[in-house]
């Protein structure tokens, strides 16, 4: 495969704050998908509403962007492509880190998937012809290191358990990843707008399809509590960061966009133990610090290349 193309420059400050306020409302999803399961929706339901209250938005916007967008002419295979980006790295993102949080707490979560610049830079190399360094594989090992330390703090009370949703998360992690690396090349020829509300259709179709494949439309009638929990998601966690995100990704590289997020993680123990009462466990802190410094440690020795 080409290498993405590479994004613009002209102004980067403004690509790395809309990568960080992007992050930190990211931070908070997972908190509001552990109180919307403590009200009885299950995975699927959740996914539907969520991506059921977020169409609405996309398409608006996508109008909107294609009405602006139109001197581009931009080819129908783009539009293809675009939706195949999102099914990859949305739906099946979506629904694996949602199907983690079954089990995993909110904070171990998002520093499984907060990793996921380490398979930007392999699935870079390995799809893309992008360079392959040594000097960030050590820096990725010191945050494998802290997830590390939290798995085994886990394990011991959570067991089998524990092992499906960090697999289920990592799987999320990959394809995160895989979306990052995709995306770059198709906003520069649609332009993000237009791009995220294509990408994001194309995965809330596929979502709501297996909605209704395996459930009753009556499941969406949930508590208000609940539905207010999915509007939450699907506004602040959901149609807002990702139209942040492709805008960052319009102005940084993917490698940048992704280290920007090291606010995540912290953000995400610190609201845990705020609206969740999780404890605020030494290796919590131990695991946050490790993951962070790592991928903090990538983002030096990537800018020095």
């Amino acid at each position: 495969m080409n290498a993405p193309a590479a994004p613009s420059t002209g102004t980067p400050w403004l690509g790395y704050g809309f990568a960080a306020l992007g992050a930190v409302l990211f931070a908070a999803k997972g908190i509001l998908i552990k109180l919307a399961f403590a009200e009885g929706v299950d995975t699927l339901t959740l996914l539907a509403l969520r991506m059921g209250l977020s169409v609405p938005v996309y398409v608006a916007v996508g109008v909107l962007a294609y009405a602006r967008e139109r001197q581009r002419a931009v080819p129908m295979p783009a539009y293809a492509k675009a939706l195949l980006i999102g099914v990859i790295g949305y739906w099946f993102s979506s629904y694996a880190d949602f199907k983690g949080l079954e089990t995993l707490t909110p904070q171990f979560e998002r520093l499984i998937l907060f990793t996921y610049p380490l398979f930007v830079l392999l699935l870079g190399a390995a799809l893309f012809n992008m360079p392959l360094r040594w000097k960030p594989l050590v820096a990725f090992g010191i945050a494998y290191l802290g997830l590390a330390v939290v798995f085994l703090a886990d394990f011991k009370t959570g067991g089998g358990d524990i092992v499906v949703g960090a697999l289920w998360v990592l799987g999320a992690a990959v394809t995160f990843a895989l979306y990052q690396l995709l995306a770059g090349g198709s906003i520069a020829v649609m332009g993000a707008p237009l791009f995220t509300s294509v990408a994001m259709t194309g995965a809330a179709a596929v979502i709501l399809m297996l909605f209704l494949l395996t459930h009753p439309l009556s499941a969406l009638v949930v508590s208000s509590r609940a539905f207010a929990l999915a509007v939450a998601l699907a506004i602040g966690a959901t149609i807002l960061p990702s139209f942040l995100m492709s805008a960052a990704l319009s102005r940084i590289s993917a490698a940048a966009n992704s280290t920007i997020g090291t606010l995540s993680p912290v953000v995400t123990l610190f609201l845990a133990v705020l609206i969740l009462g999780e404890p605020l466990r030494g290796v919590d802190l131990l695991g946050t610090a490790l993951v962070v410094g790592g991928v903090g440690l990538f983002t030096i020795v990537d800018r020095r290349r």
